[in-house]
């Protein structure tokens, strides 16, 4: 009989040591979920860019780095975005902001009626301007009047490259030839391949400033001086809009754009 009770006892101590056991997991399940529940999500900010346009964009090894990628990694910082960028082509940019594939592009990315029509773009964030580049022996070509005739490189889907088109839609007479590096344009250049590179003038002096055996100079004056850089997103995709220039008012306002500047140019 005492052996029975001492049975009876033991059992009603294991069934409550595994209640006691199921009550710790479901409270520390509880816990883990409350826990997951107040951690902030981490928000992702796919950017797209054409890394061949120095200083803004360019590839050292791996890595994308230039102003532009300095840029935008401190703005989603500023705003607690994990910023991913992907390297495409440049015309593919617009499109795969409207397909959802990127969330943004910064690329060194002109803001013009054309692409306004297609997506939207933060506030200026670079003020550049057109200049043209010729060899160092060239004589014949001074300023845009000198253009017309002759043979014209561009980086494909710039400004720059609009311009050369309408120097020929004036003078038919003139070539334009158009590349996706605006390193190969300069190497054809540096070559005698073309007459003059037309190309927006921080990256053209970027160029100069690099490369101190090149055989290019620039000539005339800056032009097309409204060209204005912005970062383009989907056109309803508002609040991500707010949230770049929010956060490029952020690194103005506390002087890391200026650090950014002062270290690319």
């Amino acid at each position: 009989m005492r052996n029975f009770v001492k049975l009876i006892l033991a059992s009603l101590l294991v069934l409550a040591m595994a209640f006691a056991l199921v009550g710790c997991s479901g409270q520390s399940q509880d816990n883990d979920q409350q826990d997951q529940a107040a951690a902030p999500e981490t928000k992702k900010l796919v950017v797209g860019t054409n890394a061949t346009f120095p200083p803004f964009e360019m590839q050292e090894g791996q890595e994308l780095v230039g102003f532009d990628m300095d840029l935008i990694r401190a703005i989603g910082e500023a705003m607690g975005y994990e910023v991913e960028i992907k390297h495409m082509d440049f015309k593919a940019l617009i499109p795969s902001i409207q397909s959802g594939k990127i969330d943004a592009a910064i690329a060194g990315m002109s803001i013009t009626p054309e692409r306004l029509e297609s997506v939207n773009f933060t506030e200026t964030y670079f003020d550049a301007g057109l200049i043209i580049a010729v060899h160092k022996d060239n004589q014949d070509i001074k300023s845009t009047e000198d253009l017309k005739g002759k043979k014209l490189a561009a980086q494909n889907g710039t400004i720059g490259a609009a311009y050369c088109d309408e120097v020929k839609k004036a003078d038919a007479s003139t070539e334009v030839r158009i590349f996706d590096d605006i390193g190969a344009a300069f190497m054809e250049l540096e070559r005698g391949g073309v007459d003059a590179v037309v190309n927006d003038h921080p990256v053209t002096a970027y160029y100069l400033k690099v490369n101190s055996d090149t055989n290019v100079k620039m000539v005339g004056d800056i032009f097309s001086a409204d060209d204005q850089y912005g970062i383009a997103v989907k056109k309803d995709n508002t609040q991500l809009l707010n949230d770049l220039n929010e956060g490029l008012a952020k690194i103005k306002e506390d002087g890391t754009y200026d650090e950014i500047y002062s270290k690319w140019f």
